[in-house]
């Protein structure tokens, strides 16, 4: 069994809200630095900075999750972990083509910056990358799952873009046995609550949107091998 430290809620400068240097290099090279074994890169609405990180994080000994924080028609948040690359890229084309076709702002919303492994802009993306997705909560995870992927409602403790602030309960049959929740102190009076969460996983991440805020390697999980494979098995509890 391998004990693995991780982040896996980190925003490159893909994502208009980050910071510009958060490039999917320097997330890479801080990330060795602070003692992390796993991240995955997890940008609004877009997994376009992942190829770039896949190459930086194996120059550092990094294991690269692809993923992407997407905003469902109920406006909430959700991670969307992928054991593959291409299957992430895949469900990018699936979800740029669903995004409300509003073109970014950059002097209102920030820059949405694509960048390869070495720090060199590629372009930026059009379409702002903050607005919901046409595609609702339980269509999710059967989009996710058919691409081998996972959800995670994210940060669910929040007063907006949550699980609990949009619905106001937590649903069973979404797909999902697994939550993201950042504050430790909210853990059991949520789960009193909602019971539910009895049930899941969960997990603490940074939601990193500048390089500061990345984990200090202070959260952990037990795996059954060093590996995307064994952190999605960390994850669910199914190896």
């Amino acid at each position: 069994m391998k004990n693995l430290a991780y982040d896996l809620h980190v925003h490159s400068c893909l994502s208009p809200c980050a910071s510009d240097e958060s490039t999917p290099a320097n997330i890479a090279g801080l990330a060795e630095i602070l003692g992390l074994d796993v991240v995955a890169l997890t940008d609004h609405n877009s997994c376009k900075n992942c190829p770039a990180f896949f190459k930086a994080a194996q120059r550092h000994g990094i294991i690269p999750i692809a993923g992407m924080e997407i905003t469902t028609e109920e406006e909430i948040h959700v991670l969307c972990l992928f054991p593959e690359l291409d299957a992430a890229m895949d469900f990018d084309g699936f979800v740029y083509g669903r995004l409300f076709p509003m073109k970014n702002d950059e002097a209102i919303f920030g820059r949405q910056i694509i960048m390869n492994e070495a720090d060199t802009e590629l372009g930026r993306v059009e379409n702002c990358l903050i607005n919901a997705v046409s595609i609702d909560l339980y269509s999710l995870g059967n989009e996710v799952k058919s691409r081998g992927g996972i959800i995670i409602p994210a940060h669910i403790e929040r007063a907006a873009f949550s699980l609990i602030s949009s619905l106001g309960f937590v649903p069973h049959d979404c797909g999902f046995d697994c939550v993201e929740i950042r504050s430790k102190e909210a853990v059991e009076n949520l789960k009193a609550t909602h019971p539910y969460l009895n049930n899941c996983k969960i997990l603490h991440n940074s939601d990193a949107h500048c390089l500061e805020d990345l984990s200090m390697g202070e959260e952990r999980m037990v795996v059954g091998e060093r590996s995307v494979r064994g952190v999605f098995g960390g994850i669910t509890g199914i190896a």
